[in-house]
């Protein structure tokens, strides 16, 4: 009933949207290339969604024929949402006509021809921008820098610099000199230590057989240290049995260890310089709205002070809102990612930061600071679902810490 229900809503939108095409052209051949492209485009998707097969794992080839949909069809609503509007206008002009006694004219005007040029032009623009995401903007990473002041940050680590990195889904690649690229740009930043919160492959940990050894070049002179997200427990494959799943998640964490990063489950680990010491705090994915919620932030203090400048990873953001930024052991800085930025909207620095996802996340991209304490949400390394980014671009995050200045200092 449900492929029906889809199937009928994606006939009609198309039948609509055709209507602008037949208004500024006359030529068969172009009806027939829309026609075609419509069709190909709804039995692509239709195949791959009938051939998941029992693992239910959306593959690159599922991903692409997903992202071409998208970038077709959301530019054919746009159109209707245009034509729709023009057809209000006539009916309502027509029945003006028919009061007023115009009885020769036909009751609904013909359609305006630069109507439907001005729907098709704006509907090219998200076209354009999803195809651009789809080949280019999924590998435009950027690196983005931020200072961040703290009364209590031991002197040792004032200037203390840390790179973050989230959301590999080493699944999803596709481009090993892209990628290639992006690990060099992290180690390139030279920061103290790499911290990576989550989300190592889609769904499998031998999606990260072709890229650990490049990932295991990640270096820092105090390490990597790592927390697991909802994806890496494997909890969207349809396993045969429960102990298969917990194999999977093993060879996930033996990956981790064999790249040498630190993988933390609901642990912490000291960073020590001149005799201070620093808390990188892990927890597992812990997260509202039906994520898993493994962590367990009791369990990973365990063993540090209340007074203790901590860092944690956890890989939700959702948590820090409802359970870390009023903690009374004071979390200073918590790192995250999971939102992804929803890889798409609009960010002009100082002008506008806009995302269909902030609508679902309170913080879902950059810094937030409340009561005193900060959360990064780092927009992501790779990206699911969708392959691709607009406007929303794979991110390589460096926060230096710094001392904030007092009269005894």
């Amino acid at each position: 009933m449900r492929w029906f229900i889809f199937i009928l809503f994606y006939i009609l939108v198309d039948i609509y949207a055709f209507q602008a095409v037949k208004t500024i052209t006359k030529s068969p051949w172009l009806y027939g290339l829309y026609v075609f492209i419509s069709l190909a485009v709804l039995a692509a998707l239709i195949y791959q969604l009938s051939t998941l097969g029992a693992g239910r794992v959306l593959d690159v080839n599922a991903m692409y024929v997903f992202g071409v949909f998208i970038a077709v069809f959301i530019p054919k609503l746009i159109v209707v949402i245009f034509m729709f509007g023009e057809d209000i206008v006539r009916f309502f002009t027509g029945i003006f006509m028919k009061v007023a006694g115009s009885s020769d004219a036909p009751f609904m005007g013909s359609r305006r021809k630069f109507v439907s040029t001005i729907a098709l032009g704006i509907a090219a623009i998200p076209f354009a921008s999803l195809l651009y995401g789809m080949f280019q903007g999924k590998y435009n990473y950027k690196v983005l820098k931020y200072a961040l002041e703290f009364d209590d940050l031991p002197e040792a680590f004032d200037g203390f610099t840390l790179t973050q990195i989230s959301d590999i889904h080493s699944g999803s690649f596709d481009n090993h000199h892209k990628v290639e690229y992006a690990v060099n740009l992290i180690n390139e930043q030279q920061s103290d230590v790499i911290l990576f919160t989550g989300d190592l492959v889609n769904n499998l940990a031998d999606e990260m057989d072709e890229w650990k050894n490049l990932f295991s070049t990640l270096s820092a002179p105090q390490g990597v240290f790592s927390v697991l997200g909802n994806h890496d427990y494997g909890d969207y494959v349809k396993w045969n049995s429960a102990k298969e799943q917990a194999q999977n998640l093993e060879k996930l964490k033996m990956i981790q260890k064999e790249m040498g990063w630190n993988l933390l489950l609901n642990e912490n680990r000291y960073i020590e310089r001149d005799g201070q010491k620093i808390a990188v705090v892990g927890v597992e994915n812990w997260g509202l709205n039906g994520f898993k919620q493994a962590g367990d932030l009791d369990k990973a203090v365990a063993g540090i002070s209340d007074a203790d400048f901590k860092i944690l990873l956890s890989h939700d953001p959702s948590h820090w809102q409802a359970q870390v930024k009023e903690d009374g052991r004071n979390f200073q800085l918590t790192l995250s990612g999971h939102t992804h930025g929803m890889q798409f909207g609009i960010e002009i620095p100082g002008i506008i930061k806009w995302s269909p996802i902030k609508y679902r996340y309170e913080n879902w991209a950059g810094i937030y600071e409340e009561l005193g304490r900060y959360i990064n949400v780092n927009r992501g390394f790779g990206f699911l679902g969708y392959p691709g980014r607009v406007g929303i671009w794979p991110e390589i995050t460096v926060i230096q810490l710094k001392r904030k200045k007092r009269l005894n200092d």
